[in-house]
């Protein structure tokens, strides 16, 4: 992959279709946002996920959207080492919430302690509004006291809802256990925000589209240090797999993006990024495994 500027000041990028990024042997990436229980992924999971390993993908956390698919992670997780799970009720599904729902979550995150390790994705997302704007707000508010209560990090979703997101996050903070911004899609005023509340930025496939400009920004001004990576498989595959199934492997494509945008090596990126999400999701292992 190969990046410059053009004579409007804007990064071009250009990757070669067969050439996937390479890391170092010991050095490996953490996708801190994918589905696995998704159905795009149900007749060839086995091998996904060994050639994800194989091309140095150490860690998948698989993120629950609701309470079924909450199950569906922490058994993924109970059966995949490499795989670790999250659960909570996304805003495109709180409508759905029960009265016992919020308590099923709970006993789960108990009962289940090794293999979960944030909560989220929640949130607001004020595209799609599947479900009325303050229903989701009341229930980003409960689910956030919540995984304070469960002693996790939260994955927030936010989807062109930024000033009620930020607005909800500062009222209940501080947050003692951490979190993320998934799939980051605000500025850098947005993410200065963010990183004032202790969280982490992560940067998805979309940093390799041509029309991400701010993304892209965001990903070379941000600290290293607060940066994830993530695919958010099996949505928004990365350039040059646009258009196609996501999967973890892709990272890559985005690690190189990365790293391409601060004049940094792909290595340094990893090491990094992984850094960063073992100590926000309290893996095991060191970076050298």
């Amino acid at each position: 992959m190969t990046s410059a500027k053009n004579r409007h000041g804007k990064i071009s990028v250009k990757i070669e279709p067969a050439q996937l990024p390479h890391l170092s042997e010991g050095t490996f990436l953490i996708d801190s946002h994918c589905h696995l229980d998704m159905d795009a992924y149900q007749d060839d999971l086995d091998t996904l996920l060994q050639q994800a390993y194989q091309n140095h993908i150490r860690t998948i956390i698989s993120v629950g959207i609701d309470e079924k698919s909450s199950r569906q992670a922490i058994s993924l997780a109970a059966k995949y080492n490499m795989v670790k799970a999250t659960i909570g009720v996304h805003p495109h599904d709180v409508a759905h919430i029960l009265p016992h729902t919020l308590d099923t979550l709970a006993n789960l995150a108990e009962e289940n302690s090794k293999h979960i390790v944030g909560y989220g994705e929640i949130g607001l997302d004020y595209v799609k509004n599947y479900t009325a704007p303050d229903i989701q707000r009341t229930h980003f508010r409960s689910q956030l006291s919540l995984a304070k209560e469960l002693k996790l990090p939260v994955i927030v979703h936010d989807r062109e809802a930024h000033e009620d997101t930020l607005r909800i996050l500062m009222e209940a903070a501080p947050y003692e256990y951490g979190g993320v911004m998934h799939c980051f899609s605000g500025n850098m005023t947005l993410a200065k925000q963010v990183l004032d509340l202790g969280f982490h930025i992560s940067i998805p496939g979309v940093v390799t589209f041509k029309n991400a400009a701010d993304l892209q920004e965001v990903a070379k001004q941000t600290p290293l240090m607060s940066l994830l990576v993530e695919t958010d498989g099996p949505f928004l595959s990365p350039v040059p797999r646009r258009g196609k199934r996501n999967e973890p492997t892709f990272l890559l494509y985005t690690a190189q993006m990365i790293a391409d945008l601060r004049d940094i090596p792909i290595n340094e990126v990893a090491r990094q990024t992984s850094a960063n999400a073992m100590k926000l999701f309290r893996l095991p292992g060191t970076l050298t495994t």
